[in-house]
């Protein structure tokens, strides 16, 4: 595994990708959204003209709780779109390990190749989690789940366009941001500016580690183009929407918009937290995602369970 440049270093190349991009069109991706209302998810497709080699990230796999019944529908779209292009793809990407939703990227590395990655600090996930799960031995926590384990400012290529991986911890300890060409995948970090930013109550989650992940991203160049992974609809807005920048987040982001402190930042999400209820799927979404996407192994009849420890969270 590479070693991690320093943080300013990498937020700098980062930078620095992002001005070069921004004068060259050829350096900037094409990007397909794809929103699943179910869980306010959505996933993109992230691929270099001149190549067609494509990212997927933030696949999702349906899950129905009430009959613990998986689907691929909202996977398949993605396939669908993937195919039309002749896209060939060279990574499946999670920005962290989701807690509202199943990855589909175990399906659809099967059907279009490519590696699985994340964020290295996974393993600490797998380690709260295990316990958590009472997974045992057989639970690795080394992250080896995954094809690759991203550093904090490693770069990748995507065809002809460069990418880097940023650590933005805060919502969970393993949370990434990927900066490809122009374009930054934040995950859950920020939310669009009418809705403010992530949670940071699950176990390892720090309201001041987030604050901390989310003014660096907002270090970036001011046109940076924002790519979320959630929206909610804030009051008032009747569209779905998942894309901002740097500026617009620095100028109207009713959580952390610039001149709002960090001990105001935490002091609000922590209050605001407190009121929140876990989401609906956190545990069978981070059973399955913290062993990259695949459900447990089937026990002595052949059925694959999930646990739901009770009081536990």
């Amino acid at each position: 595994m590479p070693d991690a440049p320093a943080p300013h270093t990498a937020l700098s190349q980062a930078a620095a990708q992002i001005e070069t991009a921004r004068g060259d069109s050829a350096k900037r991706p094409e990007i397909a959204a794809f929103f699943d209302e179910t869980t306010f998810t959505v996933s993109y497709v992230v691929h270099d003209p001149a190549s067609s080699e494509a990212a997927i990230i933030d696949s999702v796999l349906d899950y129905e709780a009430s009959s613990g019944r998986t689907s691929s529908g909202s996977a398949d779209r993605v396939l669908a779109y993937v195919t039309s292009k002749n896209l060939k793809v060279a990574w499946h990407i999670e920005t962290h390990a989701h807690a509202d939703h199943l990855s589909a990227a175990p399906y659809l590395q099967e059907k279009l190749g490519g590696k699985l990655a994340i964020g290295r600090e996974i393993v600490r996930v797998q380690e709260v989690f295990g316990k958590i799960f009472n997974a045992g031995t057989r639970f690795a926590r080394d992250g080896s789940q995954f094809d690759h384990l991203f550093a904090d400012g490693e770069t990748f290529t995507l065809g002809t366009l460069t990418g880097t991986a940023l650590h933005v911890p805060g919502h969970t300890p393993a949370d990434m941001a990927y900066v490809i060409g122009d374009a930054a995948f934040v995950g859950d970090t920020l939310f669009m500016p009418d809705y403010g930013t992530a949670r940071a109550d699950f176990p390892g989650g720090d309201a001041r580690q987030l604050y901390r992940s989310i003014r660096r991203l907002l270090t970036l160049p001011p046109e940076t183009r924002l790519f979320l992974c959630h929206d909610y609809k804030a009051p008032g807005r009747e569209e779905f929407v998942w894309e901002t920048t740097v500026a617009e987040q620095r100028a109207t982001n009713v959580h952390v918009h610039d001149g709002v402190s960090e001990d105001d930042f935490v002091d609000m999400r922590t209050r605001r937290d407190a009121t929140l209820s876990m989401p609906n799927l956190i545990l069978p979404s981070v059973q399955v995602n913290m062993r990259g996407g695949h459900l447990p192994e089937p026990e002595d009849n052949g059925v694959r369970y999930l646990k739901i420890p009770v009081n536990a969270l």
